[in-house]
């Protein structure tokens, strides 16, 4: 069971194809202006792309072909805009009880006020939503919408207006309400680190195409095209060359005269763009033999080095390459074993699964994050 979509639009513009599984918490990650709400609108009903096909658990919501669209207030969907959407003139008991007009009005005030104490703000029932804390206001609009019971949540940037405590205790409100219903969720966002700490599945956004979908550690690990990288904030992205030149016919990425071993094989050969995460580039210690672990390296001078929390930047130049940049990242607390000093020579090492050779192009719109 599953929510498919395949949208096809123009202003805004959307060409997707993805499969997104049932009971997990999927997050659309990319930049602002990539169509990402255009994406839950899409699913919503509240946008109605020039060819769309949505289906959820088998039940079709919207196929251009058929002719058939579901309004959205027949969907089974609890949505929570970015701005919470919230009725100024209804207290926060009346908020949620608009959600199930369903029942009578005794029932509705019961199972309001039994939402509210859900998401621990059931003592602010009688509060105005103008008198509540942004966090409040999140956890009303989060009720409102699981009180519709939907198969399918939908949050909009949700955690844009709160500062970062309320933000960390709202992403345990919304783990701990996800492993209580199983819902399936779709998390729009801009913030990798949010997509990263909520999300077991994640789908990369650009342009409104879908560039990349899976598990968020396989994506994180191992974007597909340089594009991805690049929305994962990786800086370290170079100009090489594969040559079918290794040992026993394998591959071999020249980059300079540096001739890297790759797990990876490609029918081509010739230029190819390539890159490396800063955590996967690895400080070769001179007291340390060389061991069959360490493999490619690069000997380079230190640039400078920014202590950012507990982590550590390093910026390097590699000896025989002076206009790459070479980006690395160690723990703070390395400074205190191994100082560094701008100008320093030192030895780096880039196994070569933690290479990532880029296609040109994402492989295709077409995605499953299963």
């Amino acid at each position: 069971m599953s929510l498919e979509l395949v949208l096809h639009n123009q202003g805004p513009d959307l060409d997707l194809h993805a499969t997104l599984p049932a009971g997990r918490i999927t997050a659309l990650l990319g930049p602002s202006g990539c169509g990402k709400t255009s994406i839950l609108r899409a699913i919503a009903g509240l946008l109605h792309p020039k060819h769309a096909r949505i289906r959820m658990h088998g039940e079709v919501w919207s196929d251009s072909d058929m002719r058939r669209f579901v309004p959205t207030r027949l969907r089974p969907i609890g949505f929570v805009p970015q701005q919470y959407g919230l009725f100024p003139h209804l207290t926060a008991l009346g908020n949620v009880m608009m959600s199930l007009r369903h029942l009578s009005a005794t029932q509705r005030s019961v199972s309001a006020q039994a939402f509210l104490d859900q998401v621990h703000i059931g003592e602010l029932a009688d509060r105005y939503p103008r008198a509540l804390s942004g966090g409040q206001r999140q956890r009303l609009a989060l009720a409102r919408a699981i009180a519709r019971e939907p198969q399918l949540l939908l949050l909009d940037e949700p955690f844009s207006a709160v500062d970062r405590t309320t933000k960390r205790l709202l992403y345990v409100e919304i783990k701990r309400l996800h492993e209580q219903l199983g819902l399936t969720t779709v998390l729009v966002t801009h913030d990798l680190d949010e997509a990263a700490q909520l999300a077991s599945h994640l789908c990369l956004i650009d342009q409104g195409r879908l560039l990349q979908a899976g598990p968020t550690r396989e994506v994180l690990a191992r974007p597909c095209c340089e594009s991805a990288a690049r929305l994962l904030d990786i800086p370290n992205i170079f100009e090489g060359r594969l040559d079918n030149t290794g040992a026993e016919g394998s591959q071999v990425l020249a980059w300079g005269p540096h001739r890297l071993k790759v797990d990876q094989r490609f029918n081509v050969a010739g230029p190819f763009r390539w890159g490396i995460q800063p955590g996967n580039v690895l400080m070769v210690r001179d007291d340390k033999p060389w061991g069959d672990h360490l493999e490619n390296p690069v000997a380079c001078r230190i640039v400078e080095h920014v202590e950012l929390g507990a982590e550590l930047l390093v910026w390097l130049t590699p000896d025989a390459l002076p206009n790459e940049t070479l980006q690395m990242r160690l723990p703070a607390r390395a400074l205190q074993r191994h100082p560094l000093q701008p100008g320093q020579h030192m030895t780096v090492c880039l196994r070569r699964n933690d290479l990532l050779l880029f296609r040109d192009e994402a492989p295709g719109t077409g995605g499953r994050a299963a």
